[in-house]
C-alpha cells in the first residue's frame, strides 16, 4: 500500500466521521483545546471500544501490511545467537526492534503516505464545514472533532509544520463573515449562529485575523446584550482565549472585556449603591460578577507570561485595569459617595488583592504599575487610604461609645445560605482589599514614593508614618475574634490579623522597615496599650491579651535587627532625645517587670497571662542579648525579676509527678502541670540568654540559676542533635562565654556537656559510632586534623580557657594506667590529655586505633592551649609536658651501628618540635622564630633543627635589633621637666597626658627602658598622692627581707619566674641572679594584697587559695624597672591605689574586699565583665564585620581579649609594644585598654574575615602573634574612640565596687 486510491480516501473519511461521532460527548465537554487533545491522545486507555472502531482496525491492518515484514526480520535478528550478547531482556528487545523499524525506509514511506491521505481527508471535511453547518447543525460538532483529529495527527513525532498549517487556521473570508454576522444590527438568530461558530473555532485563528478589530468591537458591545446566554457564550470564548492563547493575543481580549465593564459602570443603566447592599443571587449582578471574576483570574495568571513579550502589551493590560478600577461618579454627583464602584466587585472576588501582589512581585511589571499609579491613577491609592481612615474612624467611634464593633469579617462563615451583602459589609470587604493593597505597595521604594497622598477632607497629606500609625492602631481598636473563632477559621480576615501579616512582612524587609517602622510615632502607637496599662489609663480594647501578644511580636521582630534595636534603645534621633520622654526600652522593661510581679490588674487571672509574659520577656531578651541593650536594662534589675519568677515556678514544678511509662500522658500529667513546666523552661531560656554577653553572664550568676540554665541548654542541644537540626550560632557563643568563667565551666562539666563533647570527639577520632553501618572503609585523612573532627577541635578550643582548665585539672593526676581497653572511652578533659597528648607509655599508644592521627590531634590541641601562658605553666608544673615531648623526640631516632642516629622526620616529630619551641620561648613576632609544621619540596624537606634536650638551638631566637643612639628630644625633655617641677599646677595631669601623646606619636621608640620606668614611676607616684585619683584605699605595708626564699612560691609561680628571667636576659634587661629579685617582688605582692582579701568559702578551685595564675603584670613591671625589686614593689604599692590597677593587674582584685561579696564569689574578674564586655560593645559599633565574623565562628572577642590582657600581650607583641600598652593605660586611663583591643581587631580585620571563612578563627587568634601592629600607629584612632565612649566606659569601670547584681 504505497499509495491511496480515491476509494481509500472516501473509506477513510467515513471511518473518521464514525470515530469522531463516537467520541463526540467526551471532547465537546472538554474545557479547552488542550484537554480535548489529551482525551484523543489517551483514547486507547479510556475507551473500551477503541479497538472496535473501523478506523483503528483499518490503521492496524495498514501498518501490519506495510512494516510487518520489517518487524519480523528485526525480531529474528535479535533472537539469533549472534545478537544474544548485545540484546537481552524483553524490554530491550522491544526497544531495539522499534528503533530499527522507525529507521527503516518502509516506515518513512508509510508515514508520508498516511500524512498525505489524512491531509486530503481533513481538507475535504473543512471545505464542507460551512455547507454542513447550514444544512445540518450536528455537523458543527463533527467539524470540531475533525479539527481535533488534526491535533491528534500533529502530535505524531514525525509530523511537519506544513501539515499543521493546513488545518489549524480558518480562512480570512470565513472570519470576515463571522465578524459581519456578529454585528449588533444583525438579527438575533444570525448573531447566535455566528457566535456558536466562533466558540468552536481556534482562538488563535480569530485573534490573528484581519477582521479581529471589528470582531472585538462587536463582542464588546454584545457583552451588554440582555440575553444572558449570549453574553455567557462570549465570556466562554474569552475564557478559552485566556487559557489557550499567548499573552500577545489575550491582552486584546482582556482590554476588550475591561473596556466593556468600564463603559457599563459609567453608563446610566448602572445604578447600584453601597447603602442598598448587594444581592449576589440576582441574575444581573451574578453576570457582572462573572465578568469581573474572569478579569481577576486573568490578572493572576498574566504575570507568569508577560515578561516574554514587549512592555507595551503589559502596559495595555495594566492601564485598562487601573482605568476600570478608577471609575467613579463626578464629585458633584448626588450619589457620588454611595457609588458601588468596580473596585468593590474586585474586592469581593479577590479580597486580599492577590492580583496586585502578583503584579508588583517582579521589577519588570512593578515599574509600569507604579509609574501609571503616579502619573494617572493616584486616585486609586487615595481612595484606598481614605477607606482605611474611614474604617478606623468607625472603629474608634464605636470604642469611644463603649460598644462592640460588628465583626463583619466572620459573619458569613456561620451562614452559608446568605447570598447578600449589606452596605457595611461591602465597605469592610473594600477596606480589607485596600489594606492588603497598601501593605503590598509600601514594601517597595517606588510604592513608598507615592506618599504623602492628599485627601479632600484633610488639610495635611497622609504620610507613610501616618498610615503605619493607623495600621498599628487597628490592632487594638478593631474587633478581634474570640479564641474559638481563631481556632476554627484559618483564613482570618480580621483587621488585627491582616495588619499583623503586613507588619511582619515589613519587619523582614530591611529598606521597608527603616522607612516605615523605624519611627518614634509608630513605636509610640505600638506601645499605646502598654503605656495605658502602666499608667492605669482607662481604655477599651477587645481581646487585650491577643493585642499585647501581637504588639510584643512586632517589637521582638524590630529588636532583632540592628537599626530597629537602636530605635528601641535610643529613639529616632539619639542625640536630640529628650530626657522627659523615655525611649521604648524603658516602657517595655517596666511593663515586663510588672507582668512578672503580677502587678497588672486588668490581666490578673487571665489564662493567657503566661503567654503575654513570655512574649514581652522575649522582646527584652532580643535587647539584653546585645551589650548595648543590656547596658540599658541593667538599672531595672530584670535578671533579678526573671530569677525570682523562676525560683517560684521551680518550686511548683517540683510537685509535678514524673510521667509513668505506659500510662496515659493526659492522665499522668495535668494540663496545668504541663503549663508550669513550659513556663519554667521559658524562664530558664530567658535567663540563659543573658550569658550571650560577658556582663550578662555575670548577672546570670547572681540569680543562682546558672547550673539549671546550663542543664536546660544541654538538654535542648541533645534534642536538636537527635533530630539532626543545625546547631545555632547563639548556643556556641553561650558555651564560649560560659567557658571563659570558672562558674560557667563548672556548670558545663556538671551538666554532662563536656562528657558528651569528649565522647563525640572520641567516636569521630577513634572508634566511630556503634550504630553506624560501615559499607566501605574510611578514607585516610590528608589534613593534620580531619574535617570530621574540626568541629570538635574548635569546640574544645572554645571550652579550654585557663579559668576552665584550672577548674578541670587543678591538682588532678594523669591516670597513667598500665593497660587501656580498646573500648575504654574518655569522658573528661584529663582523659583527653592522658590518651591524646601525654603518650608516655606503650599501653597508651597501643590503645589507639589511629595512633598518628589521634596524637597529632592532641599535639595540635596542646599547641593552642599553651598559647595561654597560665595554661602552659599549669600543664608544665603538673604533668611535665616538655619532658614528655623531649623524651618522645629522643626515642624517635634512627638506629645505626655507631649508636644514636638522626631524628626521624615524620608528622609527629615535626608537631612535637613546633610545640617544644613554642612552649620554651617567650617573645613577640620579631623576637622568636617558630618552625613550620609542613615539609618543603627538594633535598632538604625540613631545615629546622630538632632537639631532645635544652637549651634550644639558637636559630629559633631572633636577633634583637640594636637600639638606635639616643638623641635629645624636646618633647621628651618637656615631659620630664613637668615631673621635676616641685609644684604641680592645676591640670598638671592633663598636661602630662597631652605631652606624653605628642612624644608617643613623634618618637615612640624613646618611650622605653629607663626613661619609661622613670615616667611611669613618677606619674603613678603623683597620682597616688592625690585623693581624687586614688580609687582603692590601701594600708601601710613593709616589705619582707630581700633574701626571701622562693620555696614559698607555688610550682606554677616558680616556672613563671624562670620563664620571665629567661625572657629578660634575652632582652638584655636582667642580670645574673635576677630570680631572687623577682621572687622578692612576687612574695611581697602576694602578702601585700592578701591583707585586702576576703575569706571566701567556695567550691571553685580558683577561690580556695592564692591567685590561680601567674602575675604577668608584676613581671612586666619588674622587667621595665630592669630587675630592681624594691623599685618594682614600691611602684606596685602606689599603683594599687589607682582604678587602672583593677584592669591592668588581674591579681590585684583576687578575692578583694573592695569588690561586693557576690562578685568575689562568682570568681568572675572585672576585666571580663567590664573591659571585655565593652570591647564587644565597641567592636559591634566600630567594626561590625569583625563582630559578625566572631558570631559566625561561635567564638567571642571577650575570650581572646581576656587572654591577651591577663598575660599582658606576652608572646603576641614585641617587648617595646608591651611597654607602650602599659604606658598608655597608665597615662591615658584604664579605658585605653579597651581602645587598644579594638585597635588590634581593626589591624587584624582582613585576617579575621579570611580565617572565619576558613573556619579556624580561634586557632589563628590564639596561635598567631600580632604581626605589624604598633601601638603608636593607632594612638590617634584610640583618641577618637575616647572622645565618643570615655564618659560611659569610665562610669562603668568606676562602678565595680558597687556593681548592680
Amino acid at each position: 500500500m504505497s499509495h491511496f486510491t480515491s476509494e481509500d480516501e472516501a473509506l477513510l473519511q467515513s471511518m473518521l466521521r464514525q470515530l469522531l461521532q463516537s467520541v463526540k460527548e467526551k471532547i465537546t465537554g472538554a474545557p479547552s483545546v488542550e484537554c480535548a487533545e489529551e482525551i484523543l491522545l489517551h483514547l486507547e486507555e479510556t475507551d473500551e471500544n477503541f479497538h472496535n472502531y473501523e478506523f483503528v482496525k483499518y490503521l492496524r491492518q495498514y501498518i501490519n501490511n506495510t512494516v510487518g515484514s520489517v518487524i519480523e526480520e528485526e525480531t529474528e535478528k535479535c533472537t539469533s545467537a549472534q545478537y544474544q550478547g548485545e540484546v537481552s531482556g524483553y524490554d530491550t528487545l522491544v526497544q531495539h526492534v522499534t528503533k530499527k523499524t522507525r529507521e527503516s525506509k518502509e516506515y518513512r514511506e508509510m508515514m508520508h503516505a498516511l500524512k498525505n491521505v489524512t491531509m486530503v481527508v481533513v481538507e475535504s471535511l473543512i471545505n464542507k464545514f460551512e455547507e454542513d453547518r447550514m444544512c445540518n447543525k450536528e455537523l458543527d460538532g463533527k467539524t470540531k472533532n475533525e479539527r481535533q483529529s488534526g491535533y491528534y495527527t500533529d502530535n505524531c513525532s514525525d509530523s511537519d509544520s506544513s501539515f499543521n498549517q493546513s488545518y489549524a487556521f480558518m480562512s480570512q473570508e470565513q472570519l470576515q463573515l463571522l465578524a459581519e454576522r456578529l454585528d449588533p444590527v444583525q438579527p438575533k438568530e444570525v448573531r447566535q449562529e455566528a457566535l456558536q461558530t466562533l466558540c468552536l473555532a481556534p482562538p488563535s485563528d480569530i485573534l490573528n485575523s484581519e477582521s479581529w478589530p471589528n470582531l472585538r468591537k462587536h463582542l464588546t458591545m454584545s457583552l451588554s446584550d440582555p440575553d444572558a446566554t449570549f453574553s455567557e457564550k462570549i465570556l466562554r470564548f474569552y475564557a478559552k482565549t485566556f487559557s489557550s492563547s499567548p499573552f500577545n493575543m489575550t491582552r486584546e481580549a482582556y482590554t476588550s472585556l475591561a473596556r466593556h465593564l468600564e463603559l457599563y459602570f459609567l453608563s446610566g443603566e448602572y445604578s447600584l449603591r453601597i447603602s442598598a447592599g448587594l444581592d449576589v443571587s440576582n441574575t444581573d449582578i451574578n453576570r457582572l460578577l462573572k465578568k469581573v471574576r474572569l478579569l481577576n483570574e486573568y490578572q493572576k495568571e498574566a504575570p507568569s507570561s508577560w515578561i516574554r513579550h514587549p512592555e507595551k502589551y503589559m502596559e495595555e493590560v495594566v492601564e485598562s485595569t487601573l482605568s476600570l478600577l478608577s471609575v467613579k461618579h463626578e464629585p458633584n454627583h448626588p450619589a457620588s459617595p454611595d457609588f458601588l464602584s468596580p473596585v468593590y466587585f474586585l474586592a469581593l472576588l479577590d479580597i486580599k488583592a492577590v492580583w496586585f501582589k502578583k503584579w508588583t512581585h517582579a521589577y519588570y511589571s512593578r515599574t509600569v504599575v507604579f509609574r501609571l499609579l503616579e502619573k494617572k491613577y493616584k486616585s486609586l491609592i487615595n481612595a484606598a487610604v481614605q477607606q482605611c481612615l474611614d474604617y478606623f474612624e468607625f472603629c474608634k467611634a464605636a470604642v469611644n461609645k463603649n460598644s462592640r464593633v460588628n465583626d463583619f469579617s466572620q459573619q458569613h462563615c456561620s451562614d452559608n445560605q446568605n447570598f447578600s451583602y449589606t452596605g457595611p459589609e461591602l465597605q469592610y470587604v473594600y477596606f480589607v482589599h485596600s489594606l492588603c493593597l497598601l501593605g503590598r505597595l509600601l514594601i517597595y521604594k517606588q510604592g513608598r514614593n507615592l506618599f504623602p497622598v492628599q485627601l479632600k477632607n484633610k488639610k495635611d497629606g497622609v504620610s507613610i508614618t501616618d498610615l503605619l500609625v493607623l495600621f498599628t492602631q487597628l490592632i487594638y481598636y478593631s474587633p478581634s475574634h474570640p479564641k474559638t473563632a481563631l481556632a476554627v477559621h484559618t483564613d482570618n480576615y480580621s483587621p488585627a490579623s491582616l495588619v499583623m501579616e503586613i507588619l511582619q512582612v515589613f519587619c523582614d524587609q530591611t529598606g521597608c522597615a527603616a522607612e516605615c517602622l523605624y519611627t518614634d510615632a509608630v513605636i509610640d502607637a505600638l506601645l499605646h496599650p502598654v503605656q495605658s496599662l502602666l499608667s492605669g489609663t482607662e481604655m477599651y480594647i477587645n481581646c487585650l491579651e491577643t493585642t499585647l501578644i501581637d504588639v510584643a511580636d512586632i517589637l521582638a521582630r524590630i529588636a532583632a535587627v540592628e537599626d530597629g534595636l537602636s530605635l528601641l534603645l535610643y529613639g529616632e534621633n539619639e542625640k536630640t532625645a529628650k530626657d522627659d520622654s523615655p525611649t521604648a526600652v524603658h516602657v517595655i522593661v517596666q511593663f515586663t517587670k510588672k507582668l512578672l510581679h503580677d502587678d497588672i490588674s486588668l490581666l490578673s487571672g487571665s489564662e493567657h497571662l503566661p503567654v503575654v509574659k513570655g512574649a514581652f520577656i522575649f522582646v527584652c531578651r532580643q535587647m539584653y542579648r546585645t551589650c548595648e541593650g543590656l547596658q540599658m536594662l541593667i538599672p531595672y534589675g530584670l535578671h533579678g525579676s526573671i530569677g525570682e519568677a523562676w525560683k517560684k515556678t521551680s518550686l511548683l514544678s517540683e510537685r509535678v509527678p514524673t510521667p509513668v511509662t505506659g500510662a496515659d500522658s493526659t492522665s499522668s500529667i495535668s494540663l496545668e502541670s504541663k503549663n508550669i513546666l513550659l513556663w519554667e523552661e521559658t524562664l530558664l531560656d530567658a535567663l540563659l540568654n543573658f550569658s550571650v554577653t560577658p556582663k550578662g553572664l555575670f548577672l546570670l550568676h547572681s540569680t543562682g540559676a546558672m547550673n539549671d540554665c546550663v542543664n536546660f541548654m544541654f538538654s535542648s542541644l541533645s534534642k536538636k542533635l537527635q533530630t539532626n537540626e543545625y546547631e545555632e550560632f547563639g548556643n556556641r557563643v553561650i558555651v564560649t562565654q560560659m567557658a571563659t568563667t570558672p562558674t560557667g565551666a563548672v556548670a558545663l562539666q556538671s551538666s554532662g556537656f563536656i562528657k558528651a563533647l569528649v565522647t563525640e570527639l572520641w567516636a569521630l577520632l577513634e572508634c566511630g559510632k556503634d550504630d553506624l553501618r560501615i559499607t566501605q572503609p574510611k578514607s585516610t585523612p590528608v589534613d593534620p586534623i580531619d574535617q570530621n573532627c574540626q568541629k570538635s577541635f574548635l569546640s574544645l578550643i572554645n571550652l579550654l580557657t585557663y579559668p576552665a582548665v584550672f577548674e578541670f585539672l587543678s591538682r588532678k593526676e594523669i591516670p597513667n594506667k598500665p593497660m587501656y581497653s580498646l573500648r575504654e572511652v574518655p569522658t573528661d578533659i584529663i582523659d583527653i590529655i592522658d590518651r591524646l597528648i601525654i603518650l608516655n607509655s606503650d599501653a597508651k599508644i597501643h590503645s589507639l586505633f589511629s595512633y598518628e592521627q589521634s596524637h597529632i590531634f592532641g599535639l595540635r590541641l596542646l599547641n593552642v592551649l599553651c598559647c595561654e601562658l597560665d595554661t602552659l605553666l599549669l600543664l608544665e608544673a603538673q604533668y611535665k609536658v616538655s619532658q614528655v615531648l623531649l623524651t618522645a623526640q629522643e626515642e624517635n631516632v634512627t638506629e645505626t651501628l655507631e649508636g644514636r642516629g638522626d631524628f626521624i622526620i615524620d608528622g609527629l616529630s615535626v608537631e612535637r618540635n613546633h610545640v617544644l619551641v613554642r612552649i620554651n620561648l617567650i617573645g613577640g613576632p620579631q623576637e622568636r622564630i617558630l618552625p613550620l609544621r609542613v615539609l618543603n619540596k627538594g633535598s632538604d624537606p625540613y631545615p629546622w633543627p630538632m632537639f631532645s634536650s635544652f637549651p634550644l638551638p639558637k636559630c629559633y631566637l631572633a636577633e634583637i635589633p640594636r637600639k638606635a643612639e639616643f638623641r635629645q628630644d624636646k618633647g621628651l625633655d618637656k615631659l620630664l621637666s613637668l615631673f621635676k617641677s616641685p609644684e604641680k599646677q592645676t591640670g598638671w595631669t592633663e598636661i602630662c597626658r597631652k605631652q606624653f601623646c605628642k612624644v608617643m606619636k613623634a618618637r615612640p621608640d624613646i618611650i622605653s627602658g629607663t626613661i619609661l620606668a622613670e615616667l611611669i614611676e613618677k606619674f603613678v607616684s603623683h597620682l597616688s598622692e592625690s585623693r581624687s585619683d586614688c580609687y582603692f584605699s590601701t594600708g601601710n605595708y613593709e616589705a619582707m627581707d630581700a633574701d626571701v626564699k622562693s620555696e614559698s612560691l607555688s610550682s606554677v609561680q616558680q616556672l613563671g619566674v624562670e620563664m620571665t628571667v629567661r625572657y629578660g636576659k634575652y632582652l638584655n634587661l636582667l642580670k645574673e641572679h635576677a630570680e631572687n629579685g623577682l621572687c622578692f617582688v612576687l612574695m611581697n605582692c602576694e602578702k601585700f594584697l592578701k591583707k585586702q582579701q576576703r575569706t571566701v568559702v567556695s567550691s571553685l578551685c580558683c577561690l580556695r587559695e592564692r591567685y590561680a595564675g601567674y602575675d604577668w603584670f608584676a613581671s612586666s613591671i619588674f622587667l621595665i624597672m630592669s630587675g630592681d625589686g624594691e623599685k618594682t614593689l614600691m611602684f606596685l604599692q602606689q599603683f594599687s591605689c589607682l582604678l587602672v590597677s583593677a584592669f591592668l593587674w588581674p591579681p590585684r582584685l583576687h578575692k578583694s574586699m573592695h569588690l561586693p561579696i557576690t562578685t568575689v564569689e562568682s570568681g568572675i574578674h572585672p576585666v571580663y565583665f567590664c573591659s571585655a564586655h565593652h570591647i564587644e560593645m565597641l567592636l559591634k559599633a566600630e567594626l561590625p564585620l569583625v563582630f559578625s565574623a566572631f558570631h559566625m565562628s561561635g567564638f567571642t572577642p571577650s575570650q581572646i581579649c581576656l587572654q591577651w590582657i591577663t598575660q599582658c600581650f606576652w608572646n603576641y607583641m614585641d617587648w617595646s609594644e608591651i611597654c607602650h600598652y602599659i604606658a598608655i593605660c597608665i597615662f591615658l586611663g584604664p579605658d585605653y585598654q579597651i581602645y587598644m583591643c579594638i585597635s588590634v581587631f581593626r589591624h587584624l580585620q582582613q585576617d579575621i574575615l579570611k580565617h572565619t571563612e576558613d573556619q579556624d578563627l580561634q586557632v589563628f587568634l590564639k596561635e598567631e602573634a600580632l604581626h605589624g601592629f604598633r601601638v603608636s600607629d593607632y594612638l590617634e584612632y584610640m583618641e577618637s574612640l575616647e572622645a565618643i565612649y570615655r564618659p560611659m566606659l569610665l562610669k562603668d569601670m568606676r562602678s565595680i565596687r558597687v556593681q548592680n547584681t
